[in-house]
């Protein structure tokens, strides 16, 4: 891989990790919840679970979806429904003076695994190694990787960071209530381009 494709590949990971989705709009919202310090498990777990998940695409899963299509549409639907009930968790979450000593953020374990139910984290993943490792070769492959856990963290933490940026103005019990609401239609939302709904 020359320097250019190296560039070019950075510059697709900086972009498809810190664009809108499932990953940062459950970040954004948990920064408002539990504060920044809090949330760095969770972007941690982001980190290691989309790197995982690339390698793991690469080294085999992408051979195993062309030879059954069945799979990644199965995969899809259960996708789907588990992003559904993360935006009613997220949308029924409870009162700021009730997360600050009984509420939980997720943590890192359950961030890494969300990266395989994670529709946007199986779209960045596939079409990274399908543009830059197109002939699977394993250091083609680990470059990918690396380069998704090289820019991942510092794209993401900015969600956190917007997050804890409106912690005060959530004080208001309306205003949170409002406020995880719209992150949870967000999250619904980020579907759309991801599954390509509707075309």
């Amino acid at each position: 891989m020359n320097f250019s494709t190296l560039a070019a590949l950075l510059g697709f990971a900086l972009v498809t990790t810190a664009t809108p989705g499932p990953n940062n709009l459950m970040l954004m919202a948990s920064g408002a919840n539990f504060g920044f310090r809090r949330t760095v498990p969770h972007m941690i777990g982001i980190v290691g679970g989309l790197t995982v998940l690339t390698l793991m695409a690469g080294v085999g899963l992408m051979a195993l979806f062309d030879v059954f299509p069945l799979l990644r549409n199965i995969l899809e639907v259960f996708s789907i429904g588990y992003l559904l009930w993360l935006a009613w968790k997220i949308a029924t979450a409870a009162p700021l003076k009730d997360t600050a000593t009984g509420g939980q953020p997720m943590t890192f374990w359950q961030a890494a695994a969300f990266q395989w139910v994670n529709p946007k984290a199986w779209a960045m993943g596939l079409s990274a190694i399908t543009l830059y490792a197109p002939d699977r070769s394993l250091l083609a492959i680990m470059l990918v990787a690396a380069a998704f856990a090289l820019v991942c963290f510092p794209a993401i933490s900015i969600w956190a960071w917007l997050g804890t940026v409106v912690r005060h103005w959530l004080s208001s019990d309306r205003r949170r209530r409002a406020f995880n609401i719209a992150m949870a239609v967000l999250l619904v939302a980020s579907l759309y381009p991801v599954l390509g709904i509707g075309g």
